[in-house]
């Protein structure tokens, strides 16, 4: 008796075990493998298909202390829609809506009335607090519907680095431009469903370890420091705005490991609106897509390189001439005049075309082009940006001397913003070459973090030639930049300015009359905090960078030595 109750229970038990074991594979195969293919069809059968909250991670500056402060993040909200089939008084409704929301009373009344429909949508992403209210109202024929979306809580600001997100040609929402697209992979979630099924919930982890690669999703955290970045951009704007520049950009750098504390171009946008945007070039990020001829700012690279390879010295001395003749081109200093037997310091100090002509010269057209090649020009940088460009350097290799004598004053050769500013940090850098960079870490939503892993540095250049550059750029700054005006008494400070032709696409050759401005400099000069590049093109009515950036430079210099309250080096 005992062992047919027995053997009656455990029959009963597998055939229970059994079932549930066929539900529960059935309720897998339903929410998980056929899980979009149901969640299709079931949608077809409302009026609005069922919200997909949008999901994607956060992008964050930071402050100066480490604190971490939004820059691209998610904001949570409602959709207001009507269904008119079944409003019967659209007056009282608007009357009681209204308290709520500002809307055309007349479109409202007419969007109302069309009874014919079912769904009329009335006003996009009201707040958090004004959707409750609505819904608390418990309208018949007012739906509330749940809707996150993308916002950038600081506007304009760093706006081209940290890029947007849009639809692509399949319609698939996601990073098109800056840090949300070089990032697309961390930022973006692969599943965004807001009220997730239990069972799918229960075996999303299944699928995910079973049919999907493992997701490294999470934030972006920037060195971008948003002060830094505003003051950056004030200067830029106004700097823009009292020469009537064509365009205007910027960096600032921490040269010994390539962290970017602030980038910006004008003209710029806001990202939270697109709706005034006639030219969609200025969602791209010209300090890595557009190359221009630099100009003089290119001239302390070829002393370094001629000191380096021993083709001088700073003591070495040579006979300026004022102009040279070169596979029938004539090159000439800015003002055509000859100087006579003078020392190397001189050909930074007043900027002469001849002085580092003759140095590349000395050195011979293939050292000078391994050094200028080594400096990372013709190549990426590796800066975490979309599109990077390499600008233009087949110059370097046409064997001609008067190509290699108008590259050594920074003609002939393109380059970015962001090309240039890491070939010159090497004079900052006791002769390293460092990869420029925006992210610093990663946090993954499984509350791990990660730093970006950069390549090394490489060493181009002896640490003894760059210091004596550096000997050549203070002395710049302290008597020859403005006549010494400009000097801080407490302070070393390395830079150099730059004026660059520009070319004509048209007639060929260059304008008579339109320039780039370029200006560097880093400070304090011998253990360097940061280096600072300017440039804009076009400026109107000037032809010296001196007169149009050495300002906004020493202005930018003064403010972070406040602010990041950095000690006197003299």
């Amino acid at each position: 008796m005992n062992y047919n109750l027995i053997l009656r229970t455990r029959i009963i038990v597998a055939c229970v075990f059994f079932y549930a074991l066929v539900i529960l594979s059935k309720l897998f195969f339903v929410q998980v493998i056929d899980g979009n293919d149901y969640s299709i069809k079931a949608q077809k059968q409302y009026v609005k298909p069922a919200d997909t909250n949008f999901n994607r991670g956060s992008i964050f500056f930071t402050s100066k202390d480490g604190i971490k402060i939004a820059a691209a993040t998610i904001k949570d909200g409602y959709n207001l829609s009507l269904n008119p089939k079944i409003i019967k008084d659209p007056l009282q409704i608007y009357e009681a809506l209204s308290q709520y929301i500002n809307t055309d009373k007349d479109v409202f009344l007419q969007k109302a009335s069309q009874t014919d429909s079912v769904y009329k949508e009335i006003q996009k992403r009201l707040d958090t607090t004004t959707g409750l209210s609505i819904s608390s109202l418990r309208i018949p024929g007012v739906d509330i519907q749940k809707e996150s979306w993308r916002i950038y809580p600081a506007d304009t600001l760093a706006a081209n680095t940290i890029g947007i997100i849009g639809l692509d040609k399949n319609n698939k929402l996601g990073g098109r431009y800056g840090l949300e697209s070089y990032y697309e992979e961390v930022l973006s979630r692969k599943n965004s469903v807001s009220n997730m099924n239990f069972f799918a919930e229960l075996f999303s982890g299944i699928k995910r370890t079973v049919f999907e690669d493992k997701v490294n999703e999470g934030d972006i955290v920037t060195s971008i420091e948003p002060t830094v970045e505003s003051y950056l951009e004030n200067i830029l704007l106004e700097t823009k705005k009292k020469w009537k520049s064509d365009s205007i950009g910027g960096i600032i750098m921490d040269p010994k490991n390539g962290q970017i504390y602030a980038m910006a171009s004008l003209p710029s946008f806001n990202p939270n609106d697109l709706s005034n945007i006639n030219d969609p070039s200025v969602l791209s990020n010209p300090l890595v897509e557009n190359s221009y001829e630099m100009g003089s700012i290119i001239k302390p690279l070829t002393m370094a390189s001629g000191i380096d390879s021993g083709a001088i010295t700073v003591k070495s001395t040579y006979n300026d001439t004022g102009s040279l003749l070169l596979s029938g081109r004539k090159i000439s200093n800015f003002d055509g005049k000859a100087r006579g037997i003078i020392p190397m310091q001189e050909i930074l100090s007043q900027s002469l075309n001849v002085g580092v002509a003759y140095v590349s010269l000395k050195m011979g057209l293939e050292t000078f082009s391994k050094y200028f090649l080594s400096y990372g020009l013709g190549e990426i940088t590796g800066i975490d940006q979309p599109n990077e460009q390499k600008g233009l350097t087949k110059n370097l290799i046409t064997g001609r001397d008067v190509e290699i004598a108008t590259i050594s004053y920074g003609q002939g050769i393109s380059m970015t913003p962001m090309q240039t500013i890491r070939a010159l940090s090497v004079l900052a850098n006791d002769g390293k070459l460092v990869t420029p960079h925006v992210a610093k870490s990663i946090e993954y939503s499984d509350g791990t973090s990660e730093e970006i892993k950069l390549p090394p540095t490489i060493q181009v250049l002896k640490k003894e030639s760059v210091d004596d550059v550096t000997d050549m750029l203070v002395t710049v700054v302290d008597k020859a930049l403005k006549k010494g005006e400009v000097k801080m008494e407490h302070y070393t400070v390395a830079a150099k300015t730059g004026t660059a032709q520009i070319a004509d696409p048209v007639n060929g050759g260059y304008y008579k009359d339109r320039y780039l401005h370029s200006f560097f400099g880093y400070f304090p000069a011998y253990n360097p905090r940061f280096i600072v590049f300017l440039y804009h093109v076009y400026p109107k009515d000037v032809e010296y960078a001196s007169a149009t950036l050495t300002d906004p430079f020493i202005e930018l210099t003064k403010l972070l030595i406040n602010y990041y309250e950095i000690p006197p080096d003299r």
